[in-house]
């Protein structure tokens, strides 16, 4: 395990970090989640083993700090997230991101272009304001006191057992605060900022989830989305192979 300090105070996010060559893969993961248990099963299969790979928690995170005078916001996320980079010394990185994460990674890409040189987005958040039906929506519902309080708990309580695992390990303020910061988006949007990157952009979305919406504008733009059958919103767990054949694939 890795770390790198992203406030004035000292907080560190941290990452676990494979040797490997070529550019580093970064892996990040999505709101209330841990990067190795979404990711690690992709990094090793053979069409991508032997790359270097980072798989950072952002803070508030798995094993990352979770200081309670931290925004949490999307950019102060990517702030760490290039905290973490700059201290690896790593540049010109591809990045395969889900959900919050890509959102993350959009702005990361957009603020500091010389640390991406591809994204791999998984049904990152694009828009703010999503569905009330996401679960950024429905943490965010909540006002902090009120879900440090007791929200967090009956959040647990009702989500599948898989994102309660990680989740456990997500600081209930920085979680809602993360939802709240999904929630409020950015500006311009991470959907521009993701139209107007000048790198190789892929999207995949899982076909359980449904349309994505904007998907003529975004191809437009450039970014290649791949509707993944057989797969809801967790992609890299519902259709692997199809993941990892989008990570591979640089066409």
């Amino acid at each position: 395990m890795k770390e790198a300090r992203f406030d004035a105070r000292g907080s560190r996010v941290r990452w676990t970090e494979v040797d490997g060559d070529g550019p580093a893969r970064v892996y990040v993961h999505g709101l209330g989640a841990a990067s190795t248990v979404y990711h690690a099963h992709i990094a090793a299969r053979p069409e991508l083993a032997g790359r270097r790979s980072l798989f950072v928690d952002l803070p508030g995170h798995g094993l990352s700090d979770r200081p309670a005078d931290f925004a949490y916001s999307l950019e102060s996320h990517a702030y760490a997230l290039a905290a973490a980079l700059d201290e690896a010394r790593v540049v010109g990185a591809e990045i395969v991101a889900h959900s919050m994460g890509g959102s993350v990674s959009i702005v990361l890409a957009y603020r500091r272009p010389e640390l991406v040189a591809r994204l791999v987005l998984t049904e990152a958040n694009l828009d703010p304001r999503p569905p009330a039906t996401a679960g950024s929506s429905g943490i965010a519902a909540y006002t902090e006191e009120e879900f440090v309080a007791g929200g967090y708990a009956r959040v647990l309580e009702n989500i599948g057992a898989t994102w309660a695992a990680t989740m456990r390990l997500a600081g209930p303020l920085a979680l809602h605060r993360s939802a709240a910061g999904l929630v409020a988006g950015t500006r311009p949007t991470m959907r521009r900022m993701l139209m107007e990157l000048p790198i190789d952009r892929v999207y995949l979305q899982g076909a359980a989830s449904g349309d994505l919406a904007g998907c003529d504008e975004l191809v437009a733009s450039g970014v290649r989305v791949v509707t993944v059958p057989g797969a809801g919103h967790n992609v890299m767990f519902d259709n692997a192979d199809a993941f990892v054949a989008a990570i591979a694939d640089h066409v």
